[in-house]
């Protein structure tokens, strides 16, 4: 723990260059002790701050914080027991906290609060607001803050007295829970409470709830103090948490991911996941492969080049440059000219790879869906011998590709050399999808599961669902194409496409919402980069003008989930239109002239994003530091409002009917999933997950001007 201890805090005070100018805010970082430290196993029943250095509590004794290890010692310190109240009314119950406000005696009670008036004279406090009027129940915790205001936990919420004036708290305004345990302040202001399930901070109003191990040993809290650091010790029934409060920059943040890849999720070039053999233990880390290694390291490589435009650092183009000739290498190394694979990995992978997806394995997939591809094998061996490459690649991969070719080409490919890779590949791709009829065609020349962009399979009950997805997909590849290499026939292919099967008409709903299960947050990450080129590369008015409806139409259903990535997209994209607006390119009388009214209402409409990049700038900096996935459950929550729309099915359609919840607060780190899911478990404890998910919104965002850096 020490050394884990040491390194974040390292990495919080890291400087590479100047950030003076550069936007600064506090990251909440937590280390737990345990056993390990020094504590003994199981419950902490009091954490104090005697003289700045935290003393914990037990059944065993106490513990003293020093030179980064708890150690037995017989310290004095105040007594956990009840002092005595006399003459409180016989009705009021079991005295659960207390506190001494001003020059009066607070004590909560089972059955209210109450203020001493006289000798052992007490009298019920009722507090109340513009909202609410309470006689409390369960006042468990008391306590005063730094700016003297009085506050109390209870059955029906928080309050605060402040001046003589109360302000109530509910989980409408925000408490995520009500069955407190303590309560302790901070230096500036700053509140914490300790529930059972949980403990939460209030700052100006803001609430920041800390639950699961990503936070805390135990959710059931025992005590809180709080040091002159600011830094929170919260005591649970199975070891104690410290959670620090750490200033930094946008730039310090990537620096620590950047670094975080590179040690532990760069495979051969491939940007991946990781397994760690030991439960939260990320030295016990092991590269792991998955069906989209391509999309993920197409998207590190675009952090990268938005990086590089940015800042000209060297280790930036040299990151991009790698990533680029990684996904060419998945394009070179399979049979089908112009077929991307999913996965490369050494023949002599951990991993029994082929024997796992067997014909049996097969079989039970086509028992659920009858679409299910039966290749095998499913990770054929290269020409060389040397490594083995999977199959089946899907439009989740496509997308990927795509997305990184046209801006590796914008602001990397520098050589003659770099040029003509990235024009190469990218016609050997393009020109697969054309030859095979706009379908990925495997080595057994046969369609992928997931890879048909073709008129007939959108014609049909099995693809009418995907083809306003894929057939912007489809478009969106053309047009990068006809961007990256100059050649006019991906334009022409692309008009056909438009004029004889109305793909640019089914581009326009590029995102299917209903029935729930066609919902899948994955396919957002697909629909947002694809418009990115398709957008961003349109020379024809009308047409973009249409797909600045598709684009507001795809991000207005996600809107609400406080997703960087979606929302740098977005933002990016109506910059590229508005750009294009300001500059004359529409002439509304001479676009759509059979309705000479729709080009100036649609430009009108659109020139003002519905952008608000405060929830960019709060998921950029709650993205927790640790990606470590764990098991986070939500579903008790006092402020999370359920979307009531009928027709959702269980863990799957709307989730909450206000914003998500903040990202350090769910049961996942990736910006790729459904933000909604109040109960989600990313590898519980066994995998840590890719900083990408920082790193591609925050220097996309920063590049397009959406946030300041």
């Amino acid at each position: 723990m020490r050394s884990k201890l040491f390194l974040v805090l390292f990495i919080i005070h890291f400087s590479f260059g100047t950030y003076a100018q550069e936007t600064k805010f506090y990251q909440d970082i937590a280390v737990i002790h345990g056993n390990a430290e020094g504590l003994p196993q199981g419950n902490i029943d009091l954490i104090q701050i005697i003289n700045n250095t935290p003393i914990a509590t037990t059944s065993s004794g106490q513990f003293e914080w020093k030179d980064s290890k708890w150690s037995s010692k017989n310290i004095a310190s105040k007594s956990v027991a009840s002092p005595s109240f006399k003459g409180l009314p016989e009705n009021s119950g079991k005295v659960l906290s207390w506190a001494t406000y001003g020059n009066t005696t607070y004590v909560g009670c089972e059955n209210g609060l109450y203020l001493k008036t006289g000798k052992n004279k007490w009298q019920q406090e009722l507090p109340y607001d513009e909202n609410y009027s309470w006689a409390l129940k369960e006042v468990a915790a008391l306590t005063v803050d730094s700016n003297n205001r009085l506050w109390f936990g209870s059955k029906e919420g928080i309050g605060r007295l402040d001046k003589g004036n109360w302000k109530l708290y509910t989980g409408k305004e925000g408490v995520p829970y009500n069955h407190f345990t303590s309560a302790a302040s901070g230096q500036n202001g700053q509140v914490w409470f300790g529930t059972k399930n949980g403990a939460f901070r209030i700052e100006n109003d803001n609430f920041f709830y800390r639950s699961s191990r990503r936070w805390l040993p135990d959710n059931h809290v025992n005590d809180i103090a709080v040091d002159l650091e600011d830094t929170a010790w919260i005591a649970t029934k199975n070891g104690l948490a410290q959670i620090i409060s750490k200033e930094m920059t946008y730039a310090e943040k990537a620096t620590h991911f950047t670094k975080q890849v590179e040690e532990r999720h760069n495979r051969m070039g491939f940007i991946c996941q990781n397994h760690l053999s030991e439960q939260f233990n990320i030295n016990t880390s092991q590269l792991a492969i998955s069906d989209n290694d391509g999309q993920y390291t197409a998207m590190y490589g675009a952090a990268q080049a938005f990086r590089y435009a940015l800042t000209k650092d060297p280790e930036a183009r040299e990151l991009a440059n790698r990533s680029f000739y990684a996904l060419k290498w998945l394009v070179d190394i399979t049979y089908e000219p112009g077929f991307p694979a999913r996965v490369i990995i050494p023949v002599d992978w951990h991993e029994p790879v082929n024997e796992q997806y067997n014909r049996e394995y097969n079989r039970r997939n086509q028992a659920k869906d009858p679409f299910w591809k039966d290749i095998f094998p499913r990770f054929p061996l290269s020409d060389d011998g040397n490594y083995r490459w999977k199959c089946d690649t899907s439009s989740d991969e496509l997308a990927g590709h795509y997305f990184y070719y046209g801006i590796y080409h914008d602001l990397i490919a520098e050589t003659k050399e770099e040029k003509e890779a990235v024009k190469q590949v990218v016609a050997d791709v393009t020109d697969h999808l054309i030859r095979h009829g706009f379908k990925l065609v495997d080595y057994d020349k046969k369609p992928t599961r997931w890879g048909s962009f073709d008129p007939d399979y959108f014609n049909s009950i099995w693809g009418w669902d995907q083809r306003g997805l894929n057939a912007m997909m489809m478009l969106s590849f053309l047009n990068v194409a006809s961007h990256v290499t100059g050649d006019p026939i991906y334009e022409e292919v692309a008009e056909k496409l438009r004029e004889e099967e109305n793909y640019d008409i089914y581009a326009m709903h590029a995102k299917e919402f209903f029935p729930p299960e066609n919902a899948v947050p994955w396919d957002n990450n697909l629909g947002l980069m694809s418009l990115y080129g398709l957008i961003n590369y349109e020379q024809n008015p009308e047409r973009l003008l249409m797909y600045r409806i598709a684009l507001e139409n795809a991000w207005l259903h996600i809107s609400k989930q406080k997703n960087a990535f979606w929302d740098g997209l977005y933002g990016a994209m109506a910059g590229f239109f508005n750009q294009k607006v300001d500059e004359g390119f529409f002439k509304p009388e001479e676009l759509f002239i059979e309705n000479p009214l729709f080009a100036k209402a649609t430009i009108d409409r659109y020139y003002k994003s519905s952008l608000d990049t405060k929830y960019m700038t709060e998921t950029l900096q709650r993205i927790p530091l640790d990606l470590i996935g764990y098991d986070m459950d939500n579903t008790h929550r006092l402020d999370v409002l359920l979307d009531p729309t009928p027709g959702q099915a269980s863990g799957m359609g709307w989730g909450n009917d206000t914003y998500a919840l903040p990202i350090d607060e769910r049961g996942h780190v990736r910006l790729d999933r459904d933000a909604f899911v109040l109960h989600d478990n990313e590898g519980n404890g066994y995998a840590e997950h890719e900083g990408t998910f920082y790193l591609l919104p925050y220097y996309l965002a920063t590049y397009h001007k959406l946030i300041a850096p």
